[in-house]
C-alpha cells in the first residue's frame, strides 16, 4: 500500500495560504491538540485500553483529532449506483472527508467478481488519493433484517474476509430474509446473524484480519430491525458491532421540487409490513430533522440501549448512488454482458442532463466526526469503536469537543464514550467546547448553532424486555442558547452524581425547526419535527448529534 500521508490541513509542509477557511480552522484545533505534524504521524496509536473497546474509568482521555468522513459509499461495484471510484473520492476530497469506506451491496456477481476487481480499484484510489484513508466494505443485507456496513483494516486478507462472509451470512444470497414474527425461519434466520458476528470477531482475534466493525445502516427505514435484534447484534460482539447510523444517507430526496409530493429525507417513505416488528409506531418510519426515529426521540430506542450502561454509537453518511441535480447516467451494457457475469456497471456517462437521485456526495452534506490521536486505518477504527464520535449535517460546526470531570480533578476529564468513576454526591462539570462554522457550507450558507441541548438519562442495566426502546428516565436537562457565538467558545454545565449511574449526550440545531419530542414536551420540548412530505429542504435544518459520556456512581 502506498505510503500514507497527512491531510493538507494537518500537514505542516502545506502554507495556511494554500488552506480554505475551514482547513485553518481544522489545523487550528490540531495545534491546540498538540498534535500537529509529526506528532500526529507518528504520536502513539489511540490507548490501548479504548482499541481494545473495553470501559475506561477514571482518570483523563487524551486530547484528541476529529477526522471527518463516511462508511456508506457506493460505487459501479453496487448493481444499483452509478460512480466510479475515482469520482467519488475525488467528491469526497473537494468536500473534506479524510476516511471513507466502499460498502458495494452483497450479490453473487460481487462475490464471484467485483470483490477482487474492486480491490485492485481500491489500490489504485489509495494510491491516487494518499491524503485520504479509503477502506474497502461490504453492505451486508442481514439475515431477517435491514443491512449494515462491514469494512476492515488494509491487509492480505480484507478482501478474502469480505467475499467469505458475503457467501457464508448474506441474507439475500442465502434466502434467509424472513423475520417475520411467528415464521418458521425467522429464528434461524436471526441467529445466523449473531453467528455471523461472532465469526467477525473470531476473524479478529486469530489476527486474520487486523480489525473488522459492523455498523446497522437505516435501522427504521423499514421497521424490521426490531429492539431484540439489534441488542442481540451488539451483545453477540460489541467490539465488532459498534452501533447504528443515527441518520440515513439520501438526506436530498425531499428538496422541494425534486423527487415528488410524497418524498421523505433519508428516502424513509415507507408503511408497516409483514415483515415489520410490530411494536413500532408509525411515526417511527419518518425521519426527524433528517435523524432516524431511534435516534431522535429522547427517551427512545437509542437512549433505551443506553440505559443499559453499554454504549451503541451512532453515524451519519451519504449512502451515495445518484447525487441530486448530477448529470451523469449509466452507461450501457456492452453484448452479453449485465452486473452477474460481471460484477461491475459500465462506467457512467454525462449527459449534460439533471438524473435522478437523492444523495449528496460523500461529505457534502453528511459528516462523521471520529476522535483520534494519529492519522491511519487503524486510529479511524479504534476511536470509532471507542466511541469518540460526533454527527452533523450541513458542515453546521466546524469542532466539537466534550468532556466530563470531577470539580477537584484538574485533569482534562472523559470524552465522548468513555466511562468517569465518580461517588454518590460528587461534584461535576461538563465542558463542551463549539468551534463555529469558518465558511458558507457547500450550498452557500453560512452554518449558526442556535443551541445546544443536554441530554442525561439513568443507567439502569441490562433490560428484561428485549424488545422495550423507552428509557421512561431520560430527558433534555437544559438547553443553551449559543445564537450569534463565533469562534471557538466553552460552555460549562454543572452535574451532580446522584444515587444512581447516569449519561450525558448532546444535541443542537440551526434552531430553525423545533417542536415538541415524541414523547412529549417534558421529555423533549424542542427537538426535530418531521418535515410535510415533497418539502424537507435539508440545508434548512441541520442538526448535530453527540455519542454519550458515561458516568459510573460507585457509592
Amino acid at each position: 500500500m502506498t505510503e500514507q500521508q497527512l491531510p493538507s490541513w494537518a500537514d505542516p509542509s502545506v502554507s495556511p495560504a494554500d488552506l480554505d477557511a475551514q482547513g485553518v480552522s481544522r489545523r487550528g484545533l490540531l495545534r491546540r491538540a498538540g498534535l500537529f505534524g509529526a506528532a500526529f504521524a507518528l504520536g502513539s496509536a489511540t490507548p490501548a485500553l479504548a482499541a481494545s473497546g473495553r470501559s475506561r474509568f477514571g482518570g483523563d482521555d487524551p486530547h484528541l483529532a476529529y477526522l471527518v468522513g463516511d462508511h456508506h459509499v457506493h460505487s459501479v461495484y453496487s448493481h444499483d449506483a452509478k460512480y466510479t471510484f475515482s469520482q467519488q473520492a475525488r467528491a469526497a476530497a473537494e468536500y473534506g472527508l479524510d476516511w471513507m469506506v466502499f460498502n458495494e451491496h452483497s450479490n453473487f456477481g460481487h462475490a464471484n467478481y467485483g470483490a477482487k476487481l474492486e480491490h485492485a480499484e481500491i489500490v489504485k484510489a489509495r494510491a491516487e488519493n494518499p491524503r485520504q484513508l479509503i477502506f474497502q466494505g461490504l453492505e451486508w443485507y442481514i439475515p431477517a433484517a435491514e443491512h449494515c456496513t462491514v469494512f476492515a483494516a488494509p491487509g492480505p486478507h480484507e478482501t478474502d474476509l469480505l467475499t467469505q462472509f458475503e457467501l457464508a451470512y448474506d441474507g439475500k444470497l442465502l434466502g434467509y430474509t424472513e423475520g417475520s414474527a411467528g415464521a418458521a425461519d425467522t429464528a434461524r434466520n436471526e441467529g445466523h446473524a449473531v453467528k455471523a458476528i461472532k465469526w467477525l470477531a473470531e476473524q479478529r482475534r486469530s489476527g486474520y484480519v487486523d480489525d473488522v466493525l459492523v455498523i446497522a445502516n437505516h435501522p427504521l427505514r423499514l421497521g424490521i430491525d426490531s429492539p431484540h435484534e439489534m441488542r442481540n447484534w451488539r451483545d453477540a460482539a460489541p467490539e465488532i458491532m459498534i452501533g447504528m447510523e443515527g441518520a440515513p444517507g439520501a438526506q436530498g430526496a425531499a428538496l422541494p421540487g425534486w423527487r415528488g409530493a410524497t418524498s421523505i429525507r433519508g428516502e424513509y417513505e415507507n408503511k408497516p409490513s409483514a415483515q415489520s416488528w410490530a411494536g413500532y409506531p408509525a411515526e417511527a418510519y419518518v425521519t426527524y430533522g433528517g435523524f432516524d426515529w431511534a435516534t431522535a426521540t429522547v427517551g427512545g430506542l437509542w437512549d433505551s440501549m443506553l440505559a443499559e450502561g453499554s454504549l451503541f454509537s451512532i453515524t451519519t453518511n451519504s449512502d451515495n448512488h445518484r447525487t441530486v441535480f448530477d448529470t451523469w447516467k449509466n452507461g450501457d451494457w456492452p453484448a452479453g454482458q449485465n452486473f452477474d457475469n460481471t460484477g461491475r456497471l459500465p462506467d457512467p456517462v454525462n449527459t449534460d442532463t439533471p438524473q435522478p437521485g437523492s444523495d449528496f456526495w460523500p461529505g457534502e452534506f453528511s459528516r462523521t466526526h471520529v476522535g483520534v490521536t494519529r492519522y491511519g486505518y487503524r486510529s479511524v477504527m479504534a476511536g470509532l469503536r471507542a466511541g469518540r464520535v460526533w454527527v452533523d449535517h450541513g458542515h453546521l460546526l466546524d469542532g466539537l469537543d466534550v468532556r466530563v470531570k470531577r470539580d477537584c480533578d484538574p485533569g482534562r476529564g472523559v470524552t465522548l464514550g468513555g466511562r468517569l468513576r465518580v461517588r454518590r454526591g460528587e461534584k461535576l462539570t461538563l465542558y463542551v467546547t463549539v468551534t463555529s462554522a469558518s465558511r458558507p457550507n457547500p450550498q452557500g450558507i453560512l452554518p449558526e448553532l442556535a443551541h445546544v441541548d443536554v441530554i442525561r438519562g439513568a443507567v439502569r442495566g441490562s433490560v428484561t424486555d428485549r424488545d422495550g426502546w423507552r428509557a421512561p428516565d431520560t430527558k433534555v436537562v437544559q438547553t443553551r442558547d449559543v445564537s450569534g457565538r463565533k469562534g471557538t467558545y466553552t460552555l460549562r454545565i454543572p452535574l451532580t452524581a446522584g444515587d444512581e449511574s447516569f449519561y450525558v449526550r448532546l444535541r443542537g440545531s440551526d434552531g430553525n425547526r423545533h417542536g415538541a419530542g415524541y414523547l412529549g414536551a417534558a421529555v423533549d420540548p424542542h427537538g426535530p419535527i418531521p418535515h410535510t412530505p415533497g418539502d424537507g429542504d435539508p440545508w434548512a435544518d441541520t442538526w448535530f448529534y453527540s455519542n454519550p459520556v458515561f458516568v459510573d456512581v460507585t457509592g
